[in-house]
Formats: C-alpha cells, structure tokens, sequence
C-alpha cells in the first residue's frame, strides 16, 4: 500500500470517528453513527485513527441519505452551536450545506462565516477540503485483510516499482489530470450557494489575502509541492470561485494569488494545464478574462514609461504567466496536430570555429527558437493547433500592448531572460504591431552584426566588400533584373543577403532611405502575384493566393519569389499577401493534411 492510500484511509477512519457514518442504525462500535459511542476530542479521534488503521479496522460505509436532513441539521446544529464549529477542519459539500442549513434556520451566517474564513485561509485545511469519494478503499482494505504475507510483499514491491514516477504521473511522465483528488463539481456547487450570500464573498476575499502569502513561501522556499503533490488542490479549489474578476478580488487579493501561482513548478504548471483542458469552454473562458481583466486594470491603473516598466510590474507578470497555462489548455481542448511533422534535417557542425565565434558572437540560432518549458513539458507547440478551444486573438491584450516598450523588452528576451521578464516569452499576448517591431529590432542586429563583419574582413583580407546589399534594377525589366541579381547572390555569397538592402533604380537619383525599397517591393508583388503571369492564382471568395499547378516555371523560380518575400520582411516593408495557413504551417515544419483543405480549398 502506497502512502497516498494508507493517507486517505487514515482520514476516513478520522472522519468515522468525528463525523459518523450517517447511519442511524450503525453497528460499528468504532464510529460516531453508533448509538453507544463515546464522542472523542480531535487529538483523540487522530490517535485512533492510526490504532484502527494499523489493526485494519472495519470501515463504514456512507450513508447520507439514510439519516434525515431535520435529524441532521437538528444534531449538527446542537453541536456545533456550543463548539462554534471549532471541530470543523476541512470542507466537504455536504459539511457545508449542514452548517449553511443551520445558518439559515438561525437567520444568522456569522458561523459559517467564521469556517469559510478559517478554512480559506489555511493551506493544509484547503488542500483537504473537496476530496473525491474513494470508492474503492473499502474493497482495497478487505483485500488486504483476506490476502496472505505473500501477496502484501508483492503488492508492496509494486508500489515500490511505481514510485520513481510522482503519484500523479503517467508512465510516460506526463501529468493526468484525472488523478487529482478534487471532486470540482461538488466544489462548483458550493461556490453557487455561497457566492449569493454577500457576507461570504468578503470572507473568501480576506482569507485569499491571508492564504496566498504563506503559499508563495511554502512554494518558494518549502518545495512543498514536491513532497505534497496535492498541494495543487488549493489552486484549483480558488480558481473554480466565479467571482474572481469582480473589483473585490482585483485590488489585492487576486494579484497576490497570481503571484503564489507563478511560484508553482513545471511539473504541477502541466498538470494544472491539462485539467484545464478538459473543462467545458465557459468555465475555460472565465478563467481566461480573470487574468486578462486583472492584467487590464493594472495596466490602465497605472502610468508607465523608459524609466517605469511595465515589464517590473509583479501583478502584470504573474497574470501573464497564469494566462499562458490557459493558453496551453486551450490548445490541448481544441484539435490538436501533433504527427504530421517534417524530418527534422540535423546540419553536420564543423569542429572549426567560425568567424561568429571568434569574434565572441553568440550562435543564438544554432538549435532554433527557444523553446517554452512549458510547451516541451506537455509536449505540444501552438503550431501543432488546428482549432483552439479559445481563438488566439481572445489572448491579445491590447492595453497591454500600448504601454510595452520594445526595444527594453527585446534587450530582457535577449540577454537578460533570467533575471529580466520578457513579453516575448509569451507572445500569444502581443498583437501583430508589437510583434512586427520585435522582429525589426532583431533583423537590425543581425544587420549590425553583418556590417561589422564586413569590415572585419576588408581588415584581414585587404578587400574592401560593400556592406550592404545594392540592387541596381530598372523598372521596365524589374523582375528579371532582380531575381537574376539574387539568383548570384544566394549563390555565390548567401550571406549577403543578411545586410542592409538598398535599392537603385536605373537613371534615377535618389537616395533609398526606406521608401525607394518599398516601392520596389512593391512593384515586384503587383507583377510576381499578376494572375496574367501565371505564377499564382487568386480564390475571390477566400482572398487568399495559391500557387498555379499549371504554371510553367520551376522550383527554382519560386525559391527566388521566397528570397525576395524574405528579403521585404527582413527590410521591415510590411506585404499585403495572403496566403492559407497551410503555408505558414508548412514554413514552421508540418506537413500539409487533409483538413487543410478546408483553408486553402474551400467548397461552397
């Protein structure tokens, strides 16, 4: 028998002791239902507990609806009216709709008050609060009982076999979400009756003010979840409260308990991701606008400049990253394309350092974009989304955006990302401007970096190379004029076309400053995409282009069209092409499916 089950058969015996079975006509001497049994104080009632588990003592089972509800609120509230419900240490649906039935027939809630805030604001107590039905303790203990020596050793070298994983793993090391030992349902019910009560939204309030920073300790410093997997009760038990995005919760109580979330470790950020998953979309959307109202009301609530980021606001940060576990929990509702990936091409590395490295560059790109830790533990990527639970532009927060400085947040992305929080590490909040001016500052460097190359070899070598990309075109011949020069330049010196651009146009004076460049992409689309060319076709009912099966130019001639949309989104010059998904798709390395079709085909 692991520890898990040898816990929750000691609590049992501990609330067969206090509680009852509710049985009126109970014959076990060892629980409370039993009319000659002596009521025990909690310290004794533990001490017990441990003697009935070791002897593996008989086990009620529970029968709440064989003791009536006059005979049970009658009994509970005779008690608990002199112990003023001390004795209560933990919540089950059917403790609290007793002591909410006594409250209401006393017309007065200051009892149930006192536990809810008692409750609320104590981790341990939470954390066993809610707990599923184990239904199959009693039939596990009788086994036990009715087994030889033998089979309990086998047992036990079981358990032993299965403990390198956590309790709540897999075998294959991912979280399941249907381990966990919350009954939400029986939580949701509960919510829905307190939640109209007013005196009790202030209790959950201030126990939430008073829980959250003992659980960013514990969490922090303590490890706690390590040793306690179930310590993830306590988030999931908060976020199920309805009301969580009212003004109440926003000033203090919500932004502390955001933080305490962030503190949790990779493993229960998955779990907590895949039960999410499995919620229906209204109560997956609520928790989504909570944090995106929260995230909302800090930003206008406050000012924010070069001196004052919004990157060091505490409140801001957590909230982005509790938004990103819904962000994967939508995905993983939706449909999800996790197969279809091309082969993944491994370049051979040269043992001899390059130019890059002796200069001190760092090879950012070597292995490809960083990936989240997040998205590697559950092992799915935003690309691998065919159809979200919760569309992607629900997560852009627009506010947000306005008050995000760039440049300052590429810096953290880029150097700082362990001490410094960058939005780019969740970029499913960014809308496509900032995201457009994160990829300007990053094609800037990289143009930088050529430059200064550039003159390294004309230093070493003698030779005096240009260091930016000259296109001398002429605008009657523009597209032969400019694949034929890209054509020798990806051939001959690919790295070229990492500089700066500059275009010329024959006869023409001018300086290209950023505007000559964009017309000259612009000339190079509207003849390119030209239906009477022939290259691509256009769909007036989708608006998008595909590629012309008929068409009589090689692959070649389409690698150039790339370079040259490359080049343009390198050059920061924004295209107004519109392709399906697939293509992106297939750029990021999947495969085109079946379902694609629906995009870039679609039948009336």
């Amino acid at each position: 028998m692991n520890r898990a089950t040898a816990k929750r058969l000691i609590e049992r015996y501990f609330r067969q002791l206090t509680e009852g079975c509710g049985n009126s006509n109970c014959t076990n001497e060892f629980c409370a239902s039993h009319s000659a049994f002596q009521p025990l104080d909690n310290n004794s009632a533990a001490a017990k507990s441990l003697e009935l588990f070791k002897v593996n003592a008989k086990l009620c089972d529970y029968y709440p609806s064989v003791r009536s509800s006059t005979d049970a609120s009658s009994q509970m509230g005779s008690k608990m009216s002199v112990d003023e419900f001390s004795d209560v240490h933990y919540l089950t649906e059917h403790t609290v709709c007793r002591i909410l039935g006594f409250c209401e027939e006393e017309g007065d809630y200051a009892p149930l008050i006192r536990v809810i805030g008692r409750i609320f604001s104590n981790a341990d107590a939470l954390m066993k609060s809610f707990r599923k039905d184990e239904l199959s303790v009693t039939s596990n203990l009788e086994s036990l009982t009715s087994n030889d020596e033998e089979q309990r050793e086998t047992s036990r070298r079981e358990d032993a076999s299965t403990r390198a994983a956590l309790p709540d793993e897999t075998p294959n090391g991912l979280p399941d979400a249907c381990e966990l030992t919350v009954d939400i349902d029986a939580v949701r019910r509960v919510y829905d009756r307190l939640l109209s009560i007013d005196q009790v939204e202030a209790a959950l309030v201030n126990a939430l003010i008073y829980l959250t920073p003992n659980v960013e300790l514990d969490l922090e410093y303590l490890d706690v979840y390590e040793t306690s997997p179930d310590y993830l009760n306590i988030f999931i038990i908060v976020m199920e409260n309805s009301n969580l995005h009212s003004p109440e919760y926003l000033e203090v109580a919500l932004p502390q308990f955001c933080k305490a979330m962030s503190k949790l470790p990779l493993t229960a950020l998955a779990r907590l991701s895949k039960l999410w998953s499995t919620y229906d979309l209204p109560h997956i959307r609520r928790m989504m606008e909570t944090f995106q109202q929260l995230i909302t009301f800090t930003v206008v609530s406050n000012e924010y400049d070069t001196e004052n980021l919004v990157n060091d606001n505490e409140t801001v940060v957590a909230a982005t990253q509790c938004l990103k576990i819904i962000f994967y929990a939508s995905i993983l509702g939706g449909e999800v394309d996790v197969e279809h990936n091309e082969e993944d091409e491994e370049d051979s590395e040269s043992d001899e350092l390059t130019l890059h490295e002796l200069l001190g560059e760092e090879r950012l790109y070597k292995k490809g974009p960083r990936v989240d830790p997040l998205e590697k533990e559950l092992g799915v990527r935003p690309i691998d989304s065919i159809r979200p639970l919760i569309p992607f532009e629900d997560f852009v927060n627009d506010s947000l955006n306005d008050v995000i400085e760039m440049d300052k947040d590429f810096t953290f992305f880029k150097v700082n990302a362990e001490t410094k929080f960058s939005f780019q590490s969740c970029p499913f909040i960014l809308n496509m401007i900032t995201k457009s001016q994160g990829l300007y500052y990053d094609n800037r460097i990289r143009m930088y970096s050529e430059r200064r190359l550039t003159a390294l070899y004309s230093m070493v070598q003698g030779q005096q190379p240009s260091p930016y990309l000259k296109l001398k075109v002429r605008r009657d011949h523009i597209i032969d004029d400019a694949l034929v020069r890209l054509e020798m330049i990806s051939m001959e010196n690919p790295s070229d076309l990492k500089k700066q651009l500059f275009v010329e146009f024959e006869g023409e004076q001018g300086v290209d400053e950023g505007g000559v460049s964009k017309e000259f992409f612009q000339l190079v689309l509207e003849e390119i995409f030209n239906p009477d060319i022939g290259m691509f076709t256009y769909a007036d009912d989708a608006h998008l282009f595909w590629f012309n099966s008929s068409s009589l130019e090689n692959e070649a001639q389409y690698t150039l069209i790339g370079i040259v949309l490359g080049l343009a989104i390198y050059n920061n010059c924004i295209l107004d092409v519109h392709f399906p998904m697939v293509v992106y798709r297939k750029l990021m390395g999947k495969r085109g499916t079946f379902l694609d079709l629906s995009d870039s085909h679609p039948v009336q």
